[in-house]
């Protein structure tokens, strides 16, 4: 698996696709591995060269010690650009992901267009996690397992009935997440950089056609954060997911996936 260092931090990355496609990199959430856009990755793979690194602190990438800040992932991520060789690149965030593609845009020509999904500004202004899901999803019971500590720290960006309508779905990804998921040290880093983040006053400054995508019963970053990016970004497109939770790109993988495939079509 190709790997880049920078600052001292190795960052390994997946590629997937022709050589020769337009290429598209995808960021993935706070302390989650590169395995989550293993879906997408597979329906745009056949024209699309796909690349995802893992975050520093995830996977296979070093953890070194935090706090971390989205400006040092986005950073991270452009070193991965650079070490592929990337000229023209059409950027996908999701959540945390998202706010590291908010950083890229703003400082690289590079990119040629932007897909955001459940994601925020950060800022005073953005809806905040409510007290309850951040406590759920940071302060698993200690007499919990590995495989059910997962699950219950999941079950505040899933939908009521997920765990029961696809079991062997959630078995597999559990599966992914004690694989390919951040350090306990790795995800208390990120999540620092998380709740530091504020591009609200920079966005006017992001110019490529950007299409944000959020579900509206997200119980982890609140629709009213599609809203705000609406208000700031100047060449966005704003879509509602109905019912949709924080991680609805995976509960309707098909449905979503063929959108961000038609918008990409789109740009590319």
């Amino acid at each position: 698996m190709p790997r880049v260092t920078r600052d001292g931090v190795s960052i390994h990355y997946a590629v997937d696709g022709p050589s020769d496609g337009p290429t598209v990199l995808l960021l993935e959430g706070l302390g989650y591995g590169r395995w989550m856009w293993r879906w997408l990755t597979e329906d745009l793979a056949d024209e699309y060269e796909v690349l995802r690194p893992d975050n520093r602190g995830t996977g296979d990438s070093d953890a070194p010690e935090g706090p971390y800040a989205i400006a040092e992932m986005a950073a991270d991520a452009r070193a991965v650009l650079d070490d592929h060789g990337v000229d023209r690149v059409h950027v996908c965030g999701a959540s945390m992901g998202g706010m590291i593609a908010q950083e890229v845009a703003l400082g690289d020509d590079r990119v040629a267009s932007l897909t955001l999904l459940c994601t925020s500004p950060g800022g005073d202004e953005a809806p905040e996690m409510p007290a309850d899901v951040q406590e759920h999803i940071f302060s698993a019971p200690d007499d919990l397992g590995p495989r059910e500590r997962i699950r219950y720290l999941m079950e505040p960006a899933v939908s009521d009935g997920f765990y029961e309508r696809e079991p062997d779905l959630v078995d597999r990804i559990v599966d992914l997440r004690l694989a390919g998921d951040a350090t306990p040290s790795g995800r208390e880093a990120q999540a620092a950089a998380v709740a530091a983040f504020d591009a609200t006053d920079r966005l006017a400054d992001i110019s490529v056609p950007t299409l944000v995508l959020h579900g509206t019963e997200d119980r982890v970053l609140p629709v009213g954060n599609a809203e705000l990016l609406a208000e700031h970004l100047p060449h966005a497109t704003v879509e509602r997911v109905e019912g949709g939770p924080h991680l609805f790109f995976i509960e309707r993988r098909a449905e979503i996936d063929a959108r961000i495939r038609s918008f990409l079509d789109e740009v590319a």
